[in-house]
């Protein structure tokens, strides 16, 4: 057997391991869940049978959940927030326990304090198996949750583009804005996903619309979240001038997106907008430069006009 082959083994090995583990710590804790309810039953009130339930769901533990059901617990109970069982498992992507409790009749648009629905924990979490059997079960793909964002918006910000693919298909609107009036689109592009990004842009998102403070997407792609890799960001910013974006607009400060980038350090970002042509000698409202925002030598240098 190759060097390689015992290299590739050991992984897989390593991995069943984990996994083994995972399993066991699950199974002890519904093993404990199970003792208790045993030791309770007797005297259990129904509204203690109800919360023992959703600790069952949070750690999967589908006999005792079953057990539970039949015991009397409630699909409709819900948490101090408002949540029900149906929610909780969604939010942790227990997939069999969702056929569960679907199964037994579970509200599935309920929705808890903040409007969030299971639906969007799973879209928000990044589940896809199980945000796909919401929607396929009927589950309504633009009930918003909290701050009014929408399950499409919390799919692009968790950068999920199966899950997006599949609001979209069943009807979801991708053009509804959050609390703060940015849509999904603007979520994609400041995580710097293409995919999403490309896939919003296809059902006739205007590339050059404004969202709050003038910003446009070229400007959030050129700003992205500080945990998106630059290298996609570059994609994005590529991709979005290739389409039309216009490189030069201004948000209400008065900045373009060769501004945004200095001033995030994004070397990459500036570097290619310089070689599309954008006005390293525009100044914001403030009077400042390019230049002027970034704290970086070699970027200042750069973007100093000659």
């Amino acid at each position: 057997m190759s060097r390689h082959v015992v290299f590739l083994c050991s992984i897989v090995i390593a991995a069943l391991s984990a996994a083994s583990a995972a399993c066991a710590a699950d199974s002890e804790r519904c093993q404990e869940l199970g003792r208790a309810f045993e030791i309770a039953k007797p005297q259990i009130t129904a509204v203690e049978v109800s919360l023992t339930l959703f600790s069952a769901v949070d750690a999967n533990c589908v006999n005792l959940a079953t057990e539970l059901l039949d015991h009397g617990a409630s699909v409709d109970a819900r948490d101090r927030l408002g949540a029900r069982p149906l929610s909780h498992a969604a939010r942790f992507g227990h997939l069999q326990m969702v056929d569960l409790l679907l199964a037994r009749d579970a509200p599935i648009n309920a929705r808890n304090l903040a409007g969030a629905t299971a639906l969007f924990f799973a879209a928000e979490r990044g589940h896809t198996a199980v945000a796909q059997r919401l929607i396929e079960r009927g589950a309504d793909v633009n009930f918003v949750g909290r701050s009014g964002v929408s399950p499409v918006s919390a799919a692009a910000y968790a950068g999920n583009d199966a899950i997006v693919e599949a609001l979209l298909a069943r009807g979801a609107d991708e053009r509804v804005p959050d609390g703060t009036g940015k849509p999904p689109i603007v979520y994609a592009a400041a995580g710097a996903r293409l995919d999403i990004v490309t896939r919003l842009l296809a059902r006739n998102v205007d590339i050059n619309a404004r969202y709050p403070n003038d910003l446009t997407l070229l400007m959030w792609a050129s700003g992205p979240d500080q945990s998106a890799p630059e290298a996609q960001a570059i994609k994005i910013v590529t991709y979005l001038l290739d389409a039309g974006a216009h490189i030069d607009d201004r948000d209400a400060r008065g900045r373009t997106a060769l501004m945004i980038a200095a001033e995030g350090g994004r070397s990459g970002i500036v570097n290619l907008l310089l070689a599309r042509g954008a006005d390293l000698s525009l100044k914001d409202k403030g009077g400042l430069r390019a230049a002027d925002l970034t704290v970086l030598t070699s970027l200042r240098e750069q973007l100093t006009p000659r």
